[in-house]
C-alpha cells in the first residue's frame, strides 16, 4: 500500500462528532483527513427511518451552522441531510467506506493502516461512536436471518408475528410502530416496566398499548431461544413458546472495545477508556477520544450535544 502524506490529524469516524472535529481542525490551519469504514454519519443512517430526537435541532448544530426545521424535534432524516450539507459546506476531506485496521505509534508519529492505504499523521483522534457493536443475548438461533439488532422500517414486519427484545427508545419506537403497521406484536423486558430515558412523550402512548391490550408485554423475563417459527420466552410464569416470525433485538450497543486496545488506550475493568477529561487525550501521546466512545459502556453518559466540546478541547490542545 502506498504511503500518503503525512497530516497533522487523522479522525476516526465521520459521525457528528468526527465532523465538529475536522471543521476545527480546518479553522486552526492544521491538515487532516476523517476516516469512515461506511457511509457519512453512517450511525445515524442506520437509525430507525422514522426516528426523533430527544432534542432540539439547536444542540446537534456543528460548525456554527443552523439546523433549520419547523419540527419542534428534528428527525432522523433532517439530520442525515443536514450534516451532509455541513460537510459540502467546509468541504470536508473524507475517505467513506474505508475501515481503519491499526493505529501504530512510530517515534513521534502514528502509522495508521487501513483497508486501503497507508497514513502517517502527528494526531488521531478516534470518534467511532457506539452502535457499530451490538450487546449481544447469546442465546440459541440469535444468529438466524430473522433476527435483527437494528431496527428501521416497520413495513417489513407488517402482518408478522414480532417479538421485540428491549424496552428503551429503541425497542418502544420499534414496537409502537410495528404495531401500527399491523404486526402482532410482543415484548420481552428484563425489568418490571418501560426504560428510564423513554421519550417523555411516547410513554405514555406504549404504556396504554400495552395496558388495553393491543401490544403484549412479558416483564420480569428474557428470551431463551429462537427457531424458525417460534420463540422461548422466560417468564415469571414459567416458559412460554410462542408462534414468530421476527426477532428484534434492541439490546443495545458498545464501543468496539478490541479496537481502543488495538490502539494502546487503557481499559479499566470498567470498561471506561483512560483519557484526560480536559484535553480528551488518551494514555497515548497524540491519541485522542471524543464523543460517546468516551462513556465505556454508558451509552446514556454522551451524546451528540453534550461532547460537541470535545472537538474544541482537543484542537486547542493540539494547537497549544
Amino acid at each position: 500500500m502506498a504511503k500518503q502524506n503525512q497530516y497533522d490529524i487523522i479522525i476516526i469516524g465521520a459521525g457528528p462528532i468526527g465532523m465538529a472535529c475536522a471543521i476545527k481542525a480546518q479553522k486552526a490551519n492544521l491538515s487532516y483527513l476523517i476516516i469512515e469504514k461506511g457511509a457519512l454519519v453512517n450511525s445515524l443512517f442506520n437509525y430507525p427511518v422514522f426516528m426523533t430526537f430527544f432534542s432540539t435541532s439547536q444542540k446537534l448544530e456543528i460548525g456554527d451552522t443552523p439546523f433549520v426545521t419547523i419540527n419542534p424535534k428534528p428527525n432522523r432524516n433532517e439530520a442525515v441531510e443536514y450534516y451532509r450539507r455541513v460537510a459540502e459546506k467546509f468541504d470536508l476531506k473524507i475517505n467513506l467506506f474505508e475501515t481503519v485496521k491499526q493505529v501504530l505509534k512510530q517515534g513521534e508519529d502514528f502509522e495508521v493502516n487501513t483497508t486501503k492505504a497507508s497514513y502517517t499523521a502527528k494526531n488521531v483522534v478516534v470518534a467511532t461512536g457506539f452502535y457499530d457493536v451490538p450487546l449481544l443475548m447469546n442465546i440459541p438461533g440469535e444468529d438466524l436471518p430473522k433476527v435483527t439488532h437494528y431496527y428501521k422500517d416497520p413495513h417489513l414486519y407488517a402482518f408478522q408475528n414480532v417479538v421485540v427484545v428491549g424496552a428503551n427508545n429503541s425497542g418502544v419506537d420499534a414496537a409502537l410502530e410495528t404495531y401500527r403497521k399491523g404486526a402482532n406484536v410482543t415484548m420481552v423486558v428484563r425489568s418490571g416496566e418501560m426504560g428510564p430515558h423513554v421519550k417523555y412523550w411516547v410513554r405514555p402512548d406504549i404504556e396504554n398499548r400495552i395496558k388495553e391490550g393491543a401490544i403484549t408485554a412479558h416483564f420480569h423475563s428474557e428470551l431463551l431461544e429462537i427457531r424458525e417459527g417460534e420463540v422461548d420466552i422466560k417468564t415469571p410464569d414459567g416458559v412460554k413458546t410462542i408462534v414468530n416470525d421476527f426477532v428484534i433485538a434492541m439490546t443495545g450497543y458498545q464501543p468496539d472495545f478490541s479496537m481502543l486496545k488495538r490502539f494502546g488506550i487503557d481499559l479499566p475493568e470498567s470498561l471506561c477508556p483512560v483519557y484526560n477529561e480536559e484535553t480528551m487525550e488518551t494514555n497515548v501521546k497524540g491519541l485522542y477520544l471524543a464523543g460517546v466512545v468516551c462513556g465505556g459502556l454508558d451509552t446514556h453518559k454522551l451524546f451528540i450535544e453534550n461532547s460537541r466540546v470535545h472537538a474544541e478541547m482537543i484542537i486547542s490542545n493540539i494547537v497549544n
